[in-house]
């Protein structure tokens, strides 16, 4: 990917720009307001802007005037509180902030709220860049997005924390890849376990690495943890060249309380909520986006575009919905303010919502909006214009919290708790969802995946294998947490590259291989991911076998030309001429078998191919027969 040079504009501000953002539709405003390459009467320089509407006075100040708070003041440019001014000579690599004179006369140092770079941590400069020198090549990838219906293409994605998936061996304190040579190593690693998409942890800039980027303060820069904007741009070009998506987590329900960062903007609550009961996260010490005032639903909107037609993104997974939706989301009695009908919704941001996935969706076919919310709140994935929020998918909390609770368990007490691998299929047509395990799950003494499970270090692994097995033939798009796919024994944390060490031990090879394997069967069968949100594509062949805790089902394509069966023991015990009941007499194929050795299993056989009897089995009219191992899943083709 190379750059060029361009020929120069000059930026400014009409009334135009200052009307649209009042009205919270100028969804291109971050154009305009920050800094930007600019030429005026034949000078070229930069022009600044930030909106301060209660300032007394806004000065520019960075390394070009060795931080002078009176050589380069800003002109307040109309009504709505936008200040903005040309200065030739000033270029491309200066750090800067505003400085911000409160009527009171206090000053305040802020980075500029839409820059595209910032100084490295623990520095809080911003830095004047200029985006518009990238230049692409992933245009197949991007002309393919377009025609793409996502619940109908295959979607395993791998969740990653670029600062910790691998330290670099150069000795440096932080052992950071830059984005360059993450992409380099990270496009063979998804190439090579065939994964579909790429979900990145903290690339918005953010002061606190332990916040692992949920607590923003650059929301219109890259971090310059791992490079330049160019360097961040180059990583998703490669990914795109490689047949990867690229979902970023976004994050507009909450920004810290930084001094340099959004919070008391310019001597008030500009951004946040001013009434604490709505402005402020009691558990998280944060402050909480206004969504009621038009310019800071513009700041989001716009921002969330930015990061699409700025940087090619494929898809926002948004951050902690269920916080926004609800008024008294982690808040005890008064400590929250009904709405204006006396309920716990919150209206601005159901309406933030609708208007920020209809302008996505309107303008950018093909690129995905995905909630990250835990309740039953109705229609996350149905259209605006039949009362839904417009997402694209929504994670399914319900799913993994029974998911995780059933594998916890000893397995002598699995057959009490039957029901919690099959309730999530109840009301799987409700939304369009995800599977997820991810960061969340494998931190805070939650234990690993591979340490959730229960017996002794073989069963950890042998019932994690079947545990995948089941996620991959359930209803709905995957997401797994880098290091879950080799079995991480070790929680996750962000100051440690992942223990790929682990590699080199055979269970570990062997998830490894076996993680593989199962997204390459994943990905090759349309029956496996074409029809998630409907009972068209699942069915039952025993839900009901509590006793023995044994599951069998068919995935089914929309054509129904193939289908795979999935059984699954979730017990030690040896099951030894199991049948299971199938609708045809097709020969059935197995294409998978958790308890290979070479996955670390115990080496059970299973025929290649297995020809049904016409047998009356789980109300089907034929059955196959064959020994079900101790923790074992099987996929057929039939």
């Amino acid at each position: 990917m190379a750059t060029a040079k361009r020929e120069i504009e000059e930026v400014f501000i009409s009334e135009a720009d200052q009307y649209l953002f009042a009205q919270g539709t100028h969804y291109d405003i971050y154009k305009k307001l920050g800094a930007h390459v600019s030429k005026m009467n034949g000078k070229v320089g930069t022009f600044f802007a930030v909106w301060a509407p209660n300032a007394a006075s806004v000065h520019v100040i960075g390394t070009f005037n060795d931080w002078n708070e009176e050589s380069h003041p800003l002109e307040k440019m109309g009504p709505g509180g936008i200040w903005g001014e040309f200065f030739a000579g000033i270029n491309p690599g200066e750090m800067y902030k505003f400085l911000i004179t409160t009527p009171s006369g206090e000053k305040l140092y802020k980075a500029d709220p839409f820059a595209n770079y910032a100084e490295r941590r623990p520095g809080t400069a911003s830095i004047i860049t200029d985006l518009s020198l990238i230049k692409w090549s992933d245009s197949a990838w991007m002309t393919a997005r377009e025609k793409k219906d996502m619940n109908a293409e295959p979607m395993a994605v791998y969740e990653c924390q670029i600062g910790s998936w691998m330290k670099h061996p150069d000795g440096t304190e932080d052992g950071f890849y830059t984005y360059r040579e993450f992409a380099d190593r990270l496009v063979e690693y998804l190439k090579e376990m065939k994964y579909t998409h790429v979900e990145l942890m903290g690339i918005a800039e953010h002061p606190f690495d332990g916040s692992w980027g949920y607590q923003v303060t650059g929301y219109y820069a890259p971090t310059s943890r791992y490079g330049t904007p160019e360097d961040f741009a180059y990583l998703v070009d490669q990914l795109h060249k490689n047949n990867v998506g690229v979902i970023l987590d976004w994050v507009p329900a909450h920004f810290p309380r930084d001094a340099h960062g959004l919070a008391d903007f310019d001597g008030t609550c500009l951004f946040e909520h001013p009434d604490k009961r709505r402005g402020e996260h009691p558990d998280w010490g944060t402050k909480i986006f206004n969504y009621g005032k038009t310019e800071v639903k513009n700041f989001l909107i716009a921002n969330a575009l930015f990061w699409i037609k700025e940087f090619h993104i494929d898809g926002l997974r948004v951050d902690a919905v269920a916080s926004m939706l609800y008024l008294d989301y982690g808040r005890k009695n008064g400590e929250w303010l009904p709405n204006q009908y006396g309920g716990n919704e919150n209206l601005e941001a159901i309406e933030f919502f609708k208007h920020l996935n209809s302008v996505i969706h309107g303008s950018y076919p093909g690129v995905m909006t995905i909630a990250e919310e835990s309740t039953a709140w109705p229609k996350i994935t149905a259209n605006v214009e039949n009362g839904g929020l417009g997402f694209d998918f929504k994670w399914n909390m319900g799913w993994m919290h029974d998911f995780c609770k059933y594998m916890k368990l000893d397995p002598y007490f699995r057959k009490n708790n039957h029901h919690a691998l099959t309730f999530a299929m109840s009301y799987n047509s409700s939304e369009n969802y995800i599977l997820p395990l991810s960061h969340d799950e494998v931190v805070h003494l939650k234990c690993s995946m591979v340490n959730k499970m229960p017996g002794y270090h073989v069963d950890k692994y042998a019932n994690l294998r079947v545990g995948y097995t089941f996620m991959f033939g359930h209803c709905g798009k995957k997401l797994l947490f880098m290091g879950q796919d080799f079995a991480q024994e070790r929680e996750w944390s962000e100051a440690r590259e992942l223990d790929w060490y682990l590699l080199d031990e055979p269970l570990n090879r062997g998830m490894h291989d076996f993680v593989r394997e199962l997204l390459q069967i994943y990905r090759s069968n349309k029956c496996m991911y074409e029809i998630d949100n409907d009972w068209g594509g699942f069915e039952w062949i025993n839900c009901d076998d509590a006793d023995r805790s044994t599951y069998s089902f068919i995935r089914k394509s929309a054509d129904g030309k193939k289908k795979m069966l999935f059984v699954l023991n979730m017990t030690p015990i040896n099951r030894e001429n199991y049948t299971v009941g199938v609708p045809e007499g097709r020969k059935a194929k197995l294409l998978l078998n958790s308890d290979e050795e070479r996955f670390g299993g115990n080496g059970s056989v299973v025929p290649k191919t297995i020809m049904p009897t016409e047998a009356s089995c789980d109300n089907r009219q034929y059955m196959l027969t064959f020994n079900l191992a101790p923790f074992a899943a099987l996929i057929f083709e039939i």
